[in-house]
């Protein structure tokens, strides 16, 4: 089977980056035959990704963006993307008709060119809408990844204007139930169409090593994006309440503009106490988190954050906001293992009320402080426990039920399963 992979955004930097990713790998171990098209800027080269080696570059169209066509930065689905971007909300009537007109001509030239016999797309917003408009006889599937509903939120005139191409997808995958329902009262869609499946994680570079205790410090890691919905700046606040316990904070990830530098002023602060990796490789990401005791999410806003799924395979403890997507990862979380931290009512959408700010570091802090006693006295999370929490979002496992929603998408699987 010809699949083709449609991303509107760079397919390396991000989760749904990510998720790109491995749907290409999965599909071509399961004997497809993977396509691709990306929205890029002017200088992207895909020798330059995690996807390289992994795609023939001849079965990849681009989006171009900072050129005569789209002469603006890519459209990021977050306001805030590590890379430069552009926000969502700022785009003028015309631009956003270059983006649906670029997006549809690419779209086209590619269907023209490869034959596919299905386009699964991410994001249910404007490249999406996109290909159903040019392809309305090709099943599509469509990934929700979060980010797209909450710019429904923010951009509701132009997501108005999507939402009738929206609802003509074939099939949907929502990331948790949660976000099942929200899809089903946004689209005015049976729940039949929309079936629940989450992320899933690298066993090839995230595993459980033995960890070294009661030695020189306990290592916490926070790997995302350096902004504020991701809750960096209170970690980092928080840590001031801790700062007598031997502890040591690795920050990993990117991010843009005064956000990113508001985090890095921080963190500058703490010395040594605190390290900023930047972006890392799945593998060196792995292998940090592996020499860590703790991971912390202190996020406002989530899809279901996967990085929870390589970080506790790595046999970490985790602190975390309690976020729908988290509670469904972890349902009945065992709090020797993960930590939730109850999020005060927010202001907008990943806003927390200035007033609130004091009690979310308490709470932050609460909660690290508890886990780093247990990394300190407590024995090691049980590999078995690990393994048994984690199997089932291994992307093979996860590619499998994907597949079932391609066959649905073609009218072949039975209606009973």
């Amino acid at each position: 089977m010809k699949i083709l992979h449609l991303l509107s955004q760079i397919p390396d930097a991000t989760g749904s980056g990510k998720y790109v990713q491995e749907m290409i790998r999965q599909s071509s171990i399961a004997g497809h035959e993977p396509f691709l098209i990306a929205g890029v800027p002017k200088e992207f080269s895909l020798e330059a990704t995690s996807l390289c080696g992994g795609i023939a570059p001849e079965h990849c169209m681009f989006v171009h963006f900072e050129d005569e066509d789209l002469n603006f930065k890519v459209v990021g689905m977050s306001d805030v993307m590590p890379y430069p971007s552009t926000v969502c909300a700022h785009l003028k009537s015309d631009e956003i008709s270059a983006y649906l007109d670029s997006f549809e001509k690419v779209i086209a030239r590619a269907i023209d060119k490869f034959s596919p016999d299905i386009i699964h797309s991410n994001h249910l917003w404007m490249a999406t809408a996109a290909a159903r408009r040019v392809a309305p006889e090709i099943p599509l599937v469509a990934t929700c990844h979060g980010t797209c509903l909450r710019q429904h939120f923010l951009c509701p005139k132009l997501g108005r204007s999507l939402i009738a191409d929206l609802a003509k997808v074939n099939r949907i995958i929502a990331l948790f139930d949660q976000q099942k329902q929200e899809i089903m009262k946004l689209l005015n869609i049976s729940e039949e169409r929309i079936t629940t499946i989450s992320g899933g994680f690298n066993q090839r570079c995230f595993y459980t090593a033995p960890k070294e205790l009661g030695k020189d410090k306990i290592e916490i890691i926070y790997a995302g994006k350096l902004n504020r919905s991701k809750g960096v700046p209170w970690l980092l606040r928080s840590l001031r309440n801790i700062k007598d316990l031997p502890v040591r904070l690795h920050l990993v990830g990117s991010g843009s503009g005064p956000e990113k530098q508001q985090c890095l002023d921080l963190a500058a602060e703490y010395g040594d106490q605190v390290t900023v990796h930047g972006v890392l490789p799945h593998k060196e990401l792995g292998e940090l988190m592996r020499r860590c005791h703790i991971f912390i999410l202190p996020s406002f806003f989530e899809g279901l954050p996967l990085v929870l799924l390589e970080a506790l395979a790595c046999g970490c403890r985790i602190v975390t906001t309690d976020l729908p997507g988290v509670e469904e990862l972890f349902p009945k979380p065992d709090k020797r293992i993960v930590r939730m931290v109850h999020l005060p009512e927010l202001m907008t959408i990943d806003t927390p009320r200035p007033e609130d700010e004091p009690i979310l570091e308490q709470r932050l802090t609460e909660a690290l402080t508890l886990s780093i006693e247990d990394a300190l006295t407590g024995p090691q999370p049980d590999p078995k426990m690990i393994a048994e929490l984690t199997a089932p979002y291994t992307w093979s496992n996860i590619f499998k039920r994907i597949s079932e929603v391609y066959d649905q998408a073609f009218g072949m699987a039975d209606p009973k399963k």
